[in-house]
């Protein structure tokens, strides 16, 4: 377990740092259905392409029986953006039906079930547990993962094993942001590639393993 001295601080920083999200946002508007549907069609996908669809998806389709009923021609036409936008489709209706037929319309609030469903990983499970269900959990994304590695509290590249080391060294209390914040500070300066350490308000708490210092040393006009 990593000393809550050194993690309270990062917390509170990025929380100043990353006050309103695009997650907060998208988990206050939409229910426990539509946050499943949304997060399976994340997948290799950004949140900024993703939202607009399912927004227009929803439109439409907003309970499972909709889904199971609709068009797939239509629907791939609302999500082709998304990409894999065939293979996503049966996904989302399969799992419309599977929620509609065997769970009577509510949307599993456990890991074991959730990843039963069709394009349903571990990622995705734990976010519906985080955004719908509001239960601690970790959901590991990119980055989830760079940012993990570069304060120094993981060695894995795997998802799984990622998981794993933050669920035994991170207190229970923090889980639920770890995923909203880590997503924020990685797109707007923890980037994947060129992380913007010298903007960051981690700079000195930071190790940034792995990052070498011309990827870092990045005059700012903020």
């Amino acid at each position: 377990m990593i000393q809550e001295n050194k993690i309270k601080p990062i917390f509170d920083l990025l929380k100043k740092e990353h006050s309103e999200t695009m997650l907060s946002d998208f988990s206050r508007r939409f229910d426990a259905f539509k946050i499943l549907i949304s997060t399976i069609l994340s997948a290799r996908a950004k949140d900024e392409t993703t939202i607009p669809i399912c927004e227009e998806l929803f439109k439409k389709y907003s309970k499972p029986i909709d889904l199971v009923n609709a068009d797939k021609k239509e629907i791939q036409k609302i999500i082709r953006k998304s990409g894999f936008f065939r293979q996503k489709t049966k996904y989302i209706i399969e799992t419309a039906r599977i929620i509609h037929e065997k769970y009577k319309n509510k949307v599993p609030d456990n890991l074991e079930e959730l990843v039963n469903l069709p394009g349903v990983g571990h990622k995705v499970a734990s976010c519906v547990m985080v955004y719908a269900h509001k239960v601690p959990e970790i959901p590991v994304d990119i980055h989830v993962a760079v940012i993990s590695h570069r304060l120094g509290w993981t060695k894995h590249k795997s998802p799984e094993k990622i998981w794993k080391d933050l669920k035994q060294n991170i207190p229970k209390k923090y889980w639920m942001d770890i995923n909203e914040l880590f997503v924020t500070h990685g797109k707007k300066i923890c980037e994947t590639r060129k992380p913007r350490c010298s903007i960051c308000p981690l700079n000195n708490l930071c190790p940034k393993v792995g990052v070498k210092n011309h990827d870092w040393i990045i005059i700012s006009n903020r």
